[in-house]
C-alpha cells in the first residue's frame, strides 16, 4: 500500500473536503480525488459517500480511520528511530573481546565512546579464543572484534591499532634471581600461572613463546583470579606491561629478551558498518594516535 496514499486519506478527514485538503498539501483537485480512487481500489472498498454535497465516510472509511492514522505514526515513529540510530542519539553494538584486553583497551574505548555518544548500548562478548572473536564476527554474533592476534579469516578486515609488549610478572622472590631482561630460555625454569579458555588447552599465549613455557604451575580459567594467585607468590605469568602496571599489586614487571610483542586489532565483516561501529572505530582510532605519540 503506497503510504502517500493514506496520508491523503487522513488529510481529506482533517480538513473536511478534498479542495481544502488539496489546498494544503499543495497539489491538484484533480490529482487528489484520483489518489483517493486509487487507494479505494487498492483497499476494494469504498472509503466515501459522494452522494451529497460534500464527502462523508462511509463504514469502510470510519473503519480504516483509525488504523490509517497509527500506520502513519508508526511510519514517523520508525524515521525517528532510523534518524535517533544515524544521529547516535541511540542505537547498539555487539563486540566480541579476547579476554587478555578486557582490562585493557576495553574500558578506555568504551568509556570515550560513551562520553561521546551516551546513548549506546555495548553488549561485550567473550568467545574465549582468538579464533572465537573471529567466528563471532564472522558469523555476524558481533560487528566488531577486539584481538592481539593475527586474523586468519580471508572474509574479515581488520583495523590495526598499536603493539603492546607482553611482560613477564613475577613475584619479588622469583624475580630476584633472574636478569633483566629475562632472557626467553630462563622462562622454562619459572613456575607458570597461565590462563585455561577451553578445553582445547592453553591459551595462545603459547603461540608466541612457543618452547620458551614449559614449568606450568597452576592453569585457571578466570583472569581476575591468575592475577591474585601472581600477587600472592603462586607463580609468573604473561600480561601486557600496561595492565601489569596498573592492576597488579606488590610484583615485579620484567621484559623478555627477545621482547614479545602483540599488535591489537579491531576485525569487523567487509561492507557498511553501524553507525555504533563506526563512531567506535573513529574512538579506537584517537586512542591509538595518542599512543603512538
Amino acid at each position: 500500500m503506497d503510504l502517500r496514499l493514506v496520508a491523503y486519506f487522513v488529510a481529506v478527514i482533517d480538513h473536511g473536503s478534498i479542495t481544502k485538503a488539496a489546498q494544503a498539501l499543495y497539489i491538484a483537485q484533480p490529482s487528489l480525488s484520483q489518489a483517493i480512487r486509487s487507494l479505494e481500489r487498492q483497499l476494494g472498498a469504498q472509503l466515501f459517500d459522494r452522494s451529497g454535497r460534500g464527502l462523508t465516510l462511509t463504514a469502510d472509511g470510519r473503519a480504516f480511520a483509525g488504523p490509517a492514522r497509527q500506520i502513519l505514526a508508526d511510519v514517523e515513529s520508525a524515521k525517528g528511530k532510523v534518524h535517533a540510530v544515524r544521529d547516535l542519539v541511540t542505537g547498539r553494538l555487539e563486540i566480541a573481546v579476547l579476554s587478555t584486553l578486557s582490562a585493557d583497551p576495553l574500558p578506555e574505548l568504551t568509556s570515550r565512546l560513551h562520553r561521546l555518544h551516551p546513548g549506546i548500548l555495548i553488549t561485550v562478548l567473550d568467545p574465549g579464543s582468538s579464533s572465537g572473536v573471529e567466528t563471532a564476527v564472522r558469523q555476524g554474533q558481533a560487528e566488531l572484534g577486539l584481538t592481539d592476534f593475527p586474523v586468519k579469516s580471508d572474509l574479515l578486515q581488520t583495523r590495526e591499532l598499536w603493539e603492546q609488549e607482553i611482560a613477564l610478572v613475577l613475584p619479588p622472590d622469583l624475580a630476584a634471581t633472574l636478569p633483566d631482561p629475562v632472557p626467553l630460555e630462563a622462562v622454562a625454569d619459572i613456575p607458570l600461572v597461565l590462563e585455561s579458555s577451553d578445553p582445547r588447552g592453553r591459551t595462545a599465549i603459547d603461540d608466541a613463546l612457543g618452547q620458551a613455557i614449559d614449568f606450568v604451575a597452576v592453569e585457571c580459567a578466570h583472569r581476575q583470579a591468575i592475577w591474585e594467585l601472581v600477587m600472592h607468590g603462586a607463580g609468573a605469568t604473561f600480561l601486557p606491561r600496561r595492565i601489569a602496571e596498573t592492576e597488579l599489586r606488590n610484583v615485579v614487571v620484567r621484559s623478555t629478551s627477545p621482547q614479545v610483542r602483540r599488535t591489537v586489532r579491531l576485525a569487523y565483516r567487509p561492507g557498511p558498518l553501524s553507525p555504533a561501529a563506526t563512531a567506535f572505530l573513529n574512538v579506537a582510532a584517537a586512542v591509538s594516535r595518542q599512543r603512538l605519540s
